[in-house]
């Protein structure tokens, strides 16, 4: 059986920064990078709001250069994915790809990120980075002076909506209920600005454009007598029905939050098991940035460290 110092699971800015950190601490990090080596971000076309790249930066060049950058320092870098770990007595036992392999890990940082939860339209995969976004404030940018969607009726779609409006010159907000799920705040807020429309009763049902996202077909009243046909013309189109946190493989073995958000605690990145630490998303309800996932990553790599002095490697 294979042992590790740490072993990383999951890749993006919060798992490359986390490696970079512990690489540097001689730690000997093991990262696996599971089935989206990079994270998210590997499928943004620019991002413009992380500190250092004054003139942007395309996400999938970010996560490489991040890549490259833990590597130098001695990361040992895998392809391959956690299917399961024992978290029950140190060395945690993970196992790789069912079964591939086998690691005994001292301490481990988690940061395995988080899912934007999308339709299911087939339009959604095909326009993805070309229109279609699940983060507002990562891309909301690009669509100063334009027209754009938002789906969605909880507080988190009325934020994004909110916050687009600022931007954008006109926003719907397509929302399946004839209500918002939002907080009075939240409503008050998007019913008193002019820009915000909200379209009640209505699904989409597709999304159309020739290089990039120019519609959406939408059906109101679904279901119903009143059932009829409406296309908007728009130019993004904003998923805003949540994430999903992923720790399925963990099964239950830390504490996690009402919405599946590992929970961390004493303003650190440790977990409900001592020796082992979350970062990124996987973590972070709230923010949901690169540069916050970095920091965290930073954190993790530090108390990793701090523990495995503490006891005795």
């Amino acid at each position: 059986m294979e042992t590790a110092k740490c072993l990383i699971i999951g890749s993006g800015p919060a798992g490359y920064t986390a490696a970079i950190y512990a690489s540097r601490a001689n730690l000997a990090p093991i990262l696996y990078e599971g089935t989206q080596p990079g994270g998210q971000l590997t499928i943004t076309t620019e991002i413009e709001n992380f500190p250092g790249y004054p003139d942007g930066i395309d996400g999938f060049e970010m996560m490489d250069q991040l890549r490259r950058q833990a590597k130098r320092f001695g990361t040992d870098i895998r392809q391959g994915m956690i299917t399961s770990i024992d978290l029950s007595k140190r060395p945690f036992i993970a196992t790789i790809d069912d079964g591939a392999a086998i690691i005994a890990a001292d301490s481990v940082i988690i940061a395995t990120g988080a899912s934007a939860r999308y339709l299911g339209l087939d339009d959604e995969t095909r326009f993805r980075g070309r229109g279609v976004s699940a983060c507002a404030t990562c891309d909301g940018f690009f669509y100063r002076g334009k027209t754009v969607a938002v789906v969605g009726g909880g507080d988190t779609a009325c934020e994004e909506a909110t916050y687009l409006s600022n931007l954008a010159a006109k926003v719907y907000m397509i929302v399946r209920k004839d209500h918002l799920r939002a907080s009075k705040v939240m409503q008050e807020r998007v019913f008193g600005t002019p820009n915000i429309e909200v379209l009640f009763n209505t699904n989409t049902v597709g999304l159309f454009g020739t290089d990039g996202v120019e519609g959406a077909h939408l059906v109101r009243h679904k279901g119903t007598p009143q059932e009829e046909p409406l296309d908007i013309a728009i130019d993004g189109f904003f998923l805003a029905i949540g994430h999903k946190p992923n720790t399925e493989f963990l099964n239950g073995q830390v504490e996690l939050d009402n919405a599946g958000y590992i929970v961390t605690r004493d303003g650190s990145q440790a977990t409900s098991v001592d020796g082992v630490f979350a970062a990124g998303d996987v973590a972070d309800p709230v923010y949901r940035q690169a540069i916050t996932a970095a920091g965290m990553g930073c954190k993790a790599a530090l108390d990793v460290e701090k523990f495995l002095l503490a006891n005795g490697h």
